[in-house]
C-alpha cells in the first residue's frame, strides 16, 4: 500500500512539473512552428491562391520552398527550416527543424532575421510589425523574392505571428 501511495505521489510530481519550453528559434520551436503554420488556414490556403498567384508553386521545379530564419544577434549559424511543399491542394509544412543541407534559392526561397524584439513586436502583430511595416522599416531583415512577398501579404502577416503564437525561451542563444 505505502508503494502504491509513493508510487502515485512520485507520478503526480512528475506531471506538475511544466514540459520544457522550446528555445525561441531552435530546432524543437521550428517543430512546433510547422505544426502551427500546418493548423493556420492563412497560410494553407491563402499560399496557394492568393489573387490568382500561388507562393507555395513558385519553387524552382524542385517540389519545396524553403524557410529559414533566425535571431540576429545569435547569428546565421543558428538558422532554422520550413520546408513548404504542396500537398492535397494546400501549401503544408513538410519539416521543421536545422537546416536540412537543401541548397537555398533565393528566387524562391526566404531567408530572415531580426532581433527578439523585433520577433516580438511582428508575433504580436504590433503597429508598424505587421508584414508590410517590418519590410519597409527593416524590423525585419530578409533575402528572398521581395516581390513575391508583397503580392501574399496577409498570409505572409500570418507567418510572421506565428513567432508570436509558438511558445519558445528567448534566452540563450542555441
Amino acid at each position: 500500500m505505502i508503494k502504491k501511495i509513493a508510487g502515485a505521489s512520485a507520478l503526480l510530481m512528475l506531471l506538475s512539473v511544466p514540459a520544457q519550453a522550446a528555445n525561441f528559434m531552435d530546432a524543437a520551436w521550428a517543430t512546433q512552428a510547422c505544426a502551427a503554420w500546418n493548423a493556420d488556414a492563412t497560410l494553407t490556403s491563402g499560399l496557394m491562391d492568393t489573387d490568382g498567384y500561388s507562393w507555395a508553386k513558385n519553387d524552382g521545379g524542385r517540389g519545396y520552398k524553403l524557410v529559414q530564419m533566425y535571431r540576429t544577434q545569435c547569428g546565421d549559424a543558428t538558422k532554422i527550416q520550413l520546408n513548404i511543399v504542396v500537398k492535397d491542394g494546400k501549401a503544408s509544412c513538410a519539416y521543421g527543424g536545422a537546416p536540412d543541407g537543401k541548397a537555398m534559392n533565393y528566387g524562391v526561397d526566404y531567408l530572415m532575421h531580426a532581433n527578439d524584439a523585433d520577433w516580438a513586436c511582428m508575433g504580436k502583430g504590433e503597429f508598424g510589425c505587421g508584414a508590410m511595416g517590418a519590410m519597409m522599416s527593416g524590423k525585419l531583415n530578409f533575402k528572398g523574392p521581395k516581390v513575391e512577398a508583397m503580392k501574399v501579404m496577409s498570409p505572409f502577416e500570418n507567418f510572421l505571428k506565428l513567432t508570436g503564437k509558438v511558445a519558445g525561451e528567448k534566452g540563450d542563444c542555441n
